[in-house]
C-alpha cells in the first residue's frame, strides 16, 4: 500500500476515548477483540493505555470516573479492519456484546473511479457507547 503522500508512512495511529469503566474497558478490548497493550501511563483513577488493534494500529483509553459522555458523541464510530468479521462477531456476541449491525455483505459504489468495492460489515456498541464498525474486505 503506497504511503500517503502528504503524511508519509501516514495513516490511522489512534482514535481515543474516555472510559468510567476501566475494566470492562480492558475486557472487551483485550479478551473480546485481542488488542494488546503497547504502551500504559499514570495510575487510578487516572489511567491511560494505548491498545495495539493489529499492524500499529492503536486505540487509546483515558479513565475519568467524571466523564459523562455527550449523546452521540463527537466521533461518530470507528473501523477495526479483520479478516473474520463473522468470527468476532461471534465471540462478542457471546460476552454479551449489542450488536447493533448483523453481519452483512456491502457494495461500495464509488464515485471517484475506483469501481465497486465489495465489503463486509458489522457494528456493535462498545462498552462507553462507543460505535464499532468491524470491516473486511481487500481493496481497502
Amino acid at each position: 500500500m503506497p504511503a500517503n503522500p502528504i503524511l508519509g508512512g501516514g495513516g490511522f495511529h489512534h482514535v481515543c476515548m474516555k472510559t468510567r469503566d476501566w475494566a470492562g474497558t480492558m475486557r472487551f478490548y483485550q479478551e473480546g477483540l485481542g488488542c494488546t497493550v503497547k504502551i500504559a501511563w499514570h495510575e487510578a483513577p487516572k489511567r491511560a493505555v494505548m491498545l495495539d488493534a493489529g499492524d500499529g494500529n492503536y486505540i487509546e483509553v483515558f479513565e475519568d470516573l467524571a466523564w459523562a459522555p455527550a449523546p452521540q458523541g463527537p466521533v461518530y464510530h470507528f473501523a477495526l479492519r479483520t479478516t473474520r468479521l463473522d468470527a468476532v462477531v461471534e465471540r462478542l456476541r457471546g460476552m454479551g456484546v449489542k450488536i447493533t449491525v448483523e453481519p452483512c455483505d456491502v457494495t461500495i459504489r464509488t464515485t471517484n473511479g475506483a469501481g465497486e468495492v465489495p465489503a463486509r460489515l458489522a457494528f456493535c456498541e462498545g462498552p462507553n457507547g462507543e460505535s464499532i464498525e468491524f470491516l473486511q474486505n481487500s481493496l481497502t
